[in-house]
């Protein structure tokens, strides 16, 4: 009798042992669906922002160039980098995997900004642009699209990073390489571009030459 109690007893804990398992294996795997999930959440922000600046693109070029005399390979820089931008596909719901996959994705976005940093500088040289209420409106669209950019590409970084930790820490990475949670990929920040690019308009103003001694 003390037998079987015994055995019974020991099969209790045997149950309870993988009963506990259990729940802190699915624990473990909510917790990195979740992860994962703020992951992919926050991609789709990024593209967003992204498809904004996209969109405000043509409607700016056709503003300026209706300037008399604007340049032209200006606007050519610019449109070319937008459509270089188009030929990355990418899953806008999905964070990639693939870091090559993302480094050229965020090659051809930041060529378009520097396409497009460099047309604003241009405008300046076109005073009766700041006339328009239509250009006006794209100025500040455009201002505060580039922000938005640097915050959504942060907060998508600091995601990827909870997310990568959880993976690799011990023992969420045993499941975490059964269940087939892979590390993701950063953007990674160019030099100087900590702050987005400076979108001025001084119109009217000239810069006084200094004086010969």
């Amino acid at each position: 009798m003390k037998k079987s109690w015994l055995a019974l007893g020991c099969l209790g804990v045997i149950v309870v042992g993988v009963l506990v398992i259990v729940l802190s294996a699915g624990a473990i795997y909510n917790s990195l669906v979740g992860r994962s999930q703020e992951v992919d959440k926050q991609w789709a922000q990024v593209q967003n922002v992204y498809q904004r600046r996209a969109d405000l693109i043509p409607n700016l070029v056709a503003t300026v160039s209706g300037a008399a005399n604007f340049e032209k390979s200006t606007l050519t820089e610019i449109t070319e980098a937008r459509a270089s931008v188009g030929q990355v596909k990418l899953d806008p719901s999905k964070a990639p995997d693939d870091p090559a996959k993302l480094a050229e994705f965020q090659k051809a976005q930041d060529h378009l900004s520097s396409a497009l940093s460099r047309l604003l500088v241009v405008v300046e040289r076109y005073p009766d642009l700041k006339a328009t209420s239509n250009f006006r409106d794209l100025q500040a669209q455009i201002e505060g699209t580039e922000n938005r950019i640097t915050v959504e590409r942060q907060k998508f970084n600091e995601a990827v990073q909870r997310y990568n930790t959880a993976v690799m820490s011990f023992p969420t990475m045993f499941l975490a390489r059964m269940r087939g949670f892979q590390p993701k990929p950063y953007f990674v920040a160019k030099e100087g571009s900590e702050t987005p690019p400076k979108v001025e308009f001084n119109f009217g103003t000239q810069k006084t030459a200094p004086a010969k001694p």
